[in-house]
C-alpha cells in the first residue's frame, strides 16, 4: 500500500507548477506536461519520492536520529510548527540564522543564554535590577525565543533536513551540504534540484500541498519513534539473560589503573592496611578479655559451689550433734526415774 494516494495529491494541487518561462531545466525529468502556460508535475514520480522519503525518515528516527523541519515562508510557518511539535522534532519558521549548522557551538551557547535569562525571570531576579534593565532582558528573551525557540531542545546536529522551499532556504541547504547532512526538499518547477539529496517534486506555494507533505513526513517520524520504543521493549528482557550467561573475569587494580593513579593510591592503601591490622589486634584483645571474663565466671561458680557444699556439711554435723544430746538427756531422765522408784 502506498504512503500517499494520487487522489490526495490532485485534490491538494501538488501537480501545479510555475509558469513555463520561470522553469529550471534541472526539473525537466519531473515535469509531465504544459497547460495554459503552466507546467504540470508528474505525480507518479512524486508518489515514489514521497515513499522513499517516508522510509528514510522512519528508519532514521528509529535509529535515534533527528529531523530538522525548515520552512520560513508565510504559507508554511504555521504548518511546520504544528507538525514538528506534534512529532517532537526541532523546527525553524522565522529566519534561518547563518551558521545555524556550521557554527552550531555558538548557536548552542545562545540557547543556553536564553535558558539562563528565562531562569532569571522565573526566579524573580528581575527585582534586584532596574526596570529598564529588566525591560531590555525581556526583549532579548522574546527575540531569542522567536529565532531559537524551535531548536532549543536540539542537543546535536540533525541527521536529516526537511525543507519546504528550496530556493528560499538556499543557505540552510548549503550548510547541510557542507556537513554532509542529507536534505529532503519540496522542489517546485522554478527551483534547482541539484543540491537536494531526496527531491519531492511538488507545488511549494499552496497551503494544502504543504500541509499534505509536511504531515506525511511527521507521520513517518511518529512511526519511527514507535519502532524505537518496540525495539527497546524487546531488548529489555534479553539483557539480563545475556549478562547471566557471560562471566567476566575479575581484574586486579594494576590492570585497571595507571601507574600515576597507583602511586597516589599506595599511601592510602598502606594506611588502610594499618587500620585493618589495628582492628585485628583490637578484636583479638577483645576476644582475650571475653575468655578471661568467662574463666573468672567459671571460677566464681566453682568457689560458690564449694562454699555451699561446706555449709551443707556443717549444717548436717550440727543436726547430728543436737540429736545425740537429745538422746543423752532422755537416757539420763530415765535412769533418775528408775532410782527414785527403787528408793521408795
Amino acid at each position: 500500500m502506498s504512503v500517499i494516494s494520487m487522489k490526495a495529491l490532485l485534490e491538494s494541487g501538488v501537480h501545479f507548477g510555475h509558469r513555463t518561462h520561470k522553469w529550471d531545466p534541472g526539473m525537466k525529468p519531473y515535469i509531465f506536461t504544459e497547460r495554459n502556460g503552466i507546467h504540470i508535475i508528474d505525480l507518479q514520480k512524486t508518489v515514489k519520492a514521497v515513499e522513499q522519503a517516508y522510509a528514510l525518515v522512519r528508519d532514521t528516527v528509529a535509529d535515534n536520529g533527528t529531523v530538522l523541519f525548515v520552512g520560513t515562508k508565510r504559507q508554511a510557518q504555521e504548518t511546520i510548527q504544528s507538525e514538528a511539535v506534534r512529532c517532537g522534532m526541532p523546527y525553524v519558521t522565522d529566519r534561518w540564522l547563518g551558521g545555524m549548522l556550521t557554527n552550531w557551538r555558538t548557536i548552542r551557547a545562545r540557547i543556553n543564554e536564553l535558558e539562563r535569562l528565562e531562569r532569571m525571570r522565573d526566579t524573580g531576579d528581575f527585582g534586584r535590577i532596574t526596570k529598564k534593565e529588566g525591560l531590555i532582558i525581556t526583549r532579548e528573551i522574546e527575540r531569542l525565543e522567536i529565532l531559537l525557540g524551535g531548536i532549543r531542545k536540539m542537543t546535536r546536529l540533525p541527521e536529516l533536513l526537511f525543507v519546504v522551499d528550496v530556493m528560499r532556504e538556499a543557505t540552510a541547504i548549503h550548510e547541510a551540504n557542507l556537513l554532509e547532512i542529507p536534505v529532503i526538499g519540496m522542489v517546485d518547477t522554478n527551483c534547482d534540484p541539484r543540491n537536494v539529496d531526496y527531491v519531492i517534486p511538488s507545488n511549494d506555494d499552496a497551503i494544502r500541498a504543504i500541509k499534505l507533505m509536511v504531515g506525511k513526513i511527521a507521520d513517518a517520524v511518529v512511526e519511527g519513534k514507535a519502532l524505537r520504543k518496540e525495539e527497546i521493549v524487546e531488548e529489555l528482557p534479553s539483557q539480563p539473560m545475556e549478562r547471566a550467561g557471560v562471566e567476566e573475569p575479575e581484574l586486579a587494580d594494576e590492570e585497571l589503573l595507571g601507574e600515576a593513579t597507583l602511586a597516589k593510591l599506595t599511601p592510602r592503601v598502606e594506611m588502610l592496611l594499618e587500620d585493618e591490622q589495628l582492628e585485628d589486634i583490637e578484636e583479638a584483645e577483645a576476644e582475650e578479655l571475653e575468655d578471661l571474663e568467662f574463666e573468672e565466671e567459671e571460677l566464681e561458680e566453682e568457689v560458690s559451689s564449694e562454699v555451699e557444699s561446706a555449709e551443707e556439711e556443717e549444717a548436717s554435723s550440727e543436726v547430728e550433734s543436737t540429736e545425740e544430746e537429745s538422746t543423752e538427756e532422755t537416757s539420763g531422765g530415765e535412769e533418775a526415774s528408775e532410782e527414785k522408784t527403787e528408793g521408795e
